[in-house]
Parts: structure tokens; C-alpha cells; sequence
């Protein structure tokens, strides 16, 4: 198979898996459907592309090594979400500002800005690709380093996931500001350590030899994710909400945690300028 006939058909495959989550979220009424299909997406055509063979290439381990990173790193987001979304509770507040925003054109827009949201996760497939396909025969150092740069980031997301999760089901933590644990060093640690797992790609696919120079199209994707996360869909929107729900509490909030860069508080506050 021909390699660009395959990422057309990953393309196509997104695509439609997205449209899949469009109907879903407009069927049930719980956006967080759609961040669990995406996930879902983004882990099973990864694994597809780190494993796709050209030209009859032997597969190399590498390949295997990177298309389980992939699945692993989903799975375990995509579990999580689910189990948040199907326990009922508040919808992502993300989603219900846009529905706010949007009004009577809410269905029409948000099908557009999840196919969008389907292009993004196409780029992400790409840097999954770049890993996996480096010739190397061998595994190296730098693929041991990947794997626990990995380890760390889902680790990292899982235990900030379960910290959050753990202050919530507190009622003595009803609408307060949770800064327990990691969250006390970062407003969204569960975002810092998503992007840094898109870091274990790159630490695969670079060679500084020259021999395989596709392997720096792996940087795509921690900058495409850093993007999102910290400037378009991740943070921006979630604070606005924290800021209209929690007032003068997220306030103080944010002068004394990073938002994004893990720090102690009293450096968050200094280079603030507060």
C-alpha cells in the first residue's frame, strides 16, 4: 500500500469518526462524548499508521513499540473521559458556551468544528507516524528514553485526573477551587502532562544523524498540542467558565499557581508580577 493512498484512508477514517461524534453528542446531549471518541481516534489510527508497511519492509520493533504507546496513551484518556461522561454530572462547560454562543446554528457549527477538531488529530497521527517508521533496526537509547517520557506523562495525567476527581467527590469541596496535589503546582496538570507524552514521539523519531530527516516532522505534534491546549480549546475557554463560576477564588487562584508550566507557588506569584 502506498503511503499516500494509506494516509488518505487515515484522513477519510477521522473524518468520519468525527462525524460519528457529532452525532452522538447531538443525540445524547453530553459533549464529552465527543472527547472520548476523539481520543478513542486519534490512539487507533496512530497504532494503524505506526504499523503500516510499504514496499513489503519488514516491521520493525520500533513500529510494534510506538503503535502501543499509541493505544495505551488513549485508551487510558478515553476510558477516563467515558466513565466522567457516562456518571452523569455537569457537561463540559467548553461545549455549553459554544451551544450558548451559537444559539438556534449550534448543530451546523459544531459538525464543522469537529471535523476540524478531525484535521488536528490527522496532524497528531502524523507525528505518531514519524516515530514509528525511523529505520533504525534496533531499539536505542532515545526509545527507552520515549517510553518513559510516556510512562511519566500518562502516569502523570492519571494521577492529576484522579486527584481532581478525588476533591470533587468531596461535598466539603463544593464550589471551591481544587489546588490539591499537582494541582497546586499547575492550574491544568492533566494538560501539561497530555503534551508532554507528544514529547516521547519526538525523542523516537529524531535522528541528529541526518539519516532519517522525516523524523523531525514528529515536533509537529507537541506544537500543535501546546497550541490548542494553552491558546485555543484547552485553557482559554476552561478559565473563562472557572472565572465566571468561581469568581474572586479562581482569582487568587491564578495569581498563586503557573498555568500551565509546573512551579511553586511563590514563583508562580513572582513572575506574575503579583
Amino acid at each position: 500500500m502506498s503511503i499516500v493512498f494509506a494516509l488518505l484512508i487515515i484522513a477519510v477514517g477521522l473524518s468520519v469518526a468525527m462525524a460519528v461524534a457529532w452525532l452522538v453528542a447531538v443525540r445524547s446531549g453530553r459533549s464529552g462524548w465527543i472527547d472520548v471518541i476523539w481520543s478513542f481516534s486519534v490512539g487507533l489510527f496512530g497504532a494503524i499508521a505506526a504499523l503500516l508497511s510499504y514496499a513489503d519492509n519488514e516491521m520493525l520493533p520500533r513500529q510494534w513499540l510506538v503503535a502501543g504507546l499509541a493505544l495505551a496513551w488513549s485508551l487510558r484518556l478515553g476510558f477516563h473521559i467515558a466513565m466522567r461522561t457516562a456518571s452523569g454530572g455537569q457537561d463540559d462547560p467548553r461545549y455549553s458556551q459554544l451551544k450558548r454562543e451559537w444559539g438556534a446554528d449550534f448543530r451546523a457549527r459544531l459538525f464543522w468544528f469537529l471535523q476540524i477538531q478531525a484535521a488536528a488529530a490527522f496532524l497528531l497521527v502524523l507525528s505518531i507516524l514519524a516515530a514509528a517508521h525511523n529505520p533504525g533496526p534496533a531499539l536505542r537509547s532515545n526509545d527507552w528514553a520515549g517510553i518513559v517520557l510516556m510512562l511519566i506523562a500518562v502516569g502523570g495525567e492519571a494521577i492529576a485526573d484522579w486527584q481532581l476527581t478525588a476533591f470533587r467527590a468531596d461535598p466539603a469541596n463544593r464550589d471551591k477551587v481544587c489546588d490539591a496535589g499537582l494541582w497546586g503546582l499547575s492550574r491544568h496538570p492533566n494538560y501539561f502532562f497530555e503534551w508532554l507524552g507528544w514529547l516521547a514521539y519526538v525523542v523516537i523519531a529524531i535522528d541528529t544523524s541526518g539519516v532519517y530527516p522525516w523524523g523531525w516532522a514528529a515536533l509537529g505534534g507537541p506544537v500543535l498540542m501546546y497550541w490548542l491546549l494553552v491558546h485555543v480549546s484547552g485553557i482559554p475557554p476552561l478559565e473563562a467558565h472557572m472565572l465566571r463560576s468561581r469568581g474572586e477564588q479562581f482569582l487568587r487562584y491564578q495569581t498563586r499557581v503557573n498555568a500551565f508550566w509546573p512551579g511553586l507557588p511563590r514563583a508562580a506569584a513572582f513572575n506574575q508580577g503579583r
